[in-house]
């Protein structure tokens, strides 16, 4: 009961106010005081990081009342409509229309190109008030229970910074200024090349992966260290680092002590965080209360929201039609009465009737990481970094799990290989908020298929600045340092 109240008093402070970064971040919390009451009681800190992991699915944690600010799901809606694989099927309410056609990305006055930059931050102040509280950046901890809190806070800053600047930069440019990096809990900073923002999250993740070695989590909402490995992999691949992100998606799928979903689980729910193989995400109860202001309720149809009553998420056409025919992921687009290419066999609400759960009832669990991305990020940093053989071997072993005959990997090379890959990551991953980092670091452009109602037919590359984030107006005003 403590650790539930204090985390709803983290929340709190951190929510208070929209503007909040237009403001010195020390007037909501004070680091010195969580440091005061956690050498009297260590666990406190633990209600503070519980607190910067319900920020990921609290809505408007991205500053506005907006039925699509959602935290870490409503970003994966974001990128995923952005990168083309997620179609907006209906415009009766109109949420996502700026997203998919980029006009909010376009536009730096719009509150909602704004959602992005405050989330991220939101999750990056709440994690370096911890820091400062376990003794700042540079600590020398001795026990180990400061030793996991320090990791799982780093490791959320990390996330944060490196989320944050893949939405903001075209095309990977260490010496580009792109983001302000803060340490603690403190006032306006310049922008940092990209350079130094992504030492940053080596250094936090690595540290992290260090200090989490031992760490036995309560649940699958919390970092661990094969969390914060697939964290790194990811800030690696997108460096173009692909020998140093390949080590740790192996580790991962060794030694990790996660499964492939396959069999039943393709087409049951993902609705379930002790499903095996996912590695992170959020088990979403009743008193959390999200009813229609959720990832559910905006891609599934079975839940009473907005996907049901007139804006359906759907596949993007094209994609679809590349499947094999003996592909068990065919399965997850279910019966064409629901409507075309809709996902009402990959994500479903247990009521199974059409609008007809409850909003009141809306506690299906959110997905943020699952084993099955570091299969098919090894394969594709295999093959970036000269081993096709292993390429192949890891690329392979995960097709036999979707389609009858998987022997047409062992002629796959080169561009066709990568190509494969992708597709299998694109396929796999769909609606789970990964297609817009793959479209960057492989230098992608989407054509649009043709259900598409906005852009149809259209071919967005991977660095065409309409299809990335802008900083918002309001905080190029706020801090005198930012300089575009």
């Amino acid at each position: 009961m403590k650790k539930l109240l204090i985390a709803f008093i983290a929340v709190a402070l951190f929510s208070c106010s929209d503007d909040f970064l237009s403001t010195n971040p020390t007037e909501f919390v004070s680091s010195d005081r969580i440091g005061e009451i956690a050498e009297f009681d260590p666990s406190i800190l633990d209600g503070f990081l519980t607190g910067v992991y319900a920020t990921m699915y609290t809505p408007g944690t991205g500053g506005t009342t907006g039925h699509d600010d959602l935290g870490h799901k409503g970003m994966d809606i974001f990128t995923d409509m952005m990168s083309s694989d997620m179609v907006l099927a209906g415009l009766n309410y109109g949420w996502y229309r700026g997203v998919t056609d980029y006009t909010w990305l376009e536009d730096i006055s719009n509150n909602r190109n704004y959602v992005p930059w405050r989330y991220y931050y939101r999750v990056i102040f709440q994690a370096n008030a911890v820091i400062d509280a376990l003794g700042g950046t540079d600590a020398v901890l001795e026990s180990e229970a400061s030793r996991w809190s320090m990791g799982q806070a780093k490791a959320m800053r990390a996330y944060g910074y490196f989320y944050l600047s893949q939405l903001l930069q075209t095309d990977y440019d260490p010496n580009e200024a792109i983001l302000p990096i803060y340490l603690s809990v403190s006032a306006n900073t310049p922008q940092a090349p990209m350079g130094e923002v992504m030492a940053l999250i080596e250094d936090d993740l690595t540290e992290a992966i260090d200090y989490l070695d031992t760490f036995d989590r309560g649940g699958k909402f919390e970092v661990n260290k094969p969390v914060a490995q697939g964290l790194l992999a990811y800030a690696y691949a997108a460096q173009g680092k692909y020998a140093e992100a390949l080590p740790l998606c192996q580790d991962i799928i060794n030694n990790g002590g996660f499964t492939l979903v396959q069999d039943d689980e393709i087409t049951g729910g993902f609705n379930e965080v002790t499903t095996p193989g996912w590695m992170w995400g959020a088990n979403i109860t009743p008193d959390i209360g999200l009813n229609l202001v959720s990832w559910w309720g905006k891609v599934d149809i079975f839940t009473y929201s907005y996907a049901w009553a007139g804006d359906p998420k759907t596949i993007d056409e094209s994609l679809f039609n590349q499947m094999r025919p003996s592909d068990k992921r065919i399965a997850q687009w279910g019966n064409a009465s629901y409507g075309p290419y809709v996902p009402s066999q990959k994500f479903w609400n247990p009521d199974r009737t059409i609008g007809g759960s409850s909003a009141d009832n809306n506690t299906m669990d959110y997905i943020y990481m699952r084993v099955a991305e570091f299969h098919l990020l090894g394969a594709e940093s295999a093959a970036k970094s000269g081993n096709e053989g292993m390429a192949r071997t890891m690329l392979k072993n995960f097709v036999s799990t979707r389609v009858d005959d998987a022997s047409y990997v062992d002629g796959l090379s080169g561009g066709a290989l990568i190509g494969e890959i992708s597709f299998q990551t694109r396929m796999e991953l769909w609606g789970e908020g990964k297609s817009y980092l793959l479209m960057k670091r492989n230098d992608e452009s989407r054509t649009r298929g043709s259900n598409h109602i906005l852009l149809s037919g259209a071919t967005i590359a991977h660095d065409e600045p309409r299809a990335t984030f802008l900083i918002p107006q309001q905080e190029s005003l706020n801090n005198p340092f930012i300089t575009d």
